[in-house]
C-alpha cells in the first residue's frame, strides 16, 4: 500500500499559478499509476488528471486540459499537478491517489490509496 502526502495549496488570484506536490512512501509507488482528483463544496468528487507508472502518458480533464500538467519523479517518489492560468472555478480540495495498476484510468475506483487533500482557492 502507498502513503500519499499532498502539498503546495493555498490562495492565488485568478490567473495565478500553483504547484501541488504529493510525496508518497511504500515500494510500490513507481509502479504506480498515479492521479489528482478535487472536490469543490457542494459538488461530486472529479478526475482532473493521471499518469502511467512511468510519466509517459497522460490524461486530464476537460476543464483543466490544456492549463495543468502533471508530472511525476520516480527517484523523489512524488507526483506533481502544475496548475497554470487558475480560475474562481478550480477552487476544490486536490487529493492525489495511486492506481491499483500502472496504467491509469479516470474513474476513481480504481485508485486504492489516497492523501488527505490539500486546499486550492482562487480569488477573482
Amino acid at each position: 500500500q502507498v502513503q500519499l502526502v499532498e502539498s503546495g495549496g493555498g490562495l492565488v488570484q485568478a490567473g495565478g499559478s500553483l504547484r501541488l506536490s504529493c510525496a508518497a512512501s511504500g515500494r510500490t509507488f513507481s509502479s504506480s499509476a498515479m492521479g489528482w482528483f478535487r472536490q469543490a463544496p457542494g459538488k461530486e468528487r472529479e478526475f482532473v488528471a493521471a499518469t502511467n507508472w512511468d510519466g509517459r502518458s497522460t490524461n486530464y480533464g476537460a476543464s483543466v486540459k490544456g492549463r495543468f500538467t502533471i508530472s511525476r519523479d520516480n527517484a523523489k517518489n512524488t507526483v506533481y499537478l502544475l496548475m497554470n492560468s487558475l480560475k474562481p472555478e478550480d477552487t476544490a480540495v486536490y487529493y492525489c491517489a495511486a492506481h491499483s495498476g500502472s496504467y491509469y484510468s479516470i474513474r476513481e475506483a480504481n485508485y486504492v490509496s489516497w492523501g488527505q487533500g490539500t486546499q486550492v482557492t482562487v480569488s477573482s
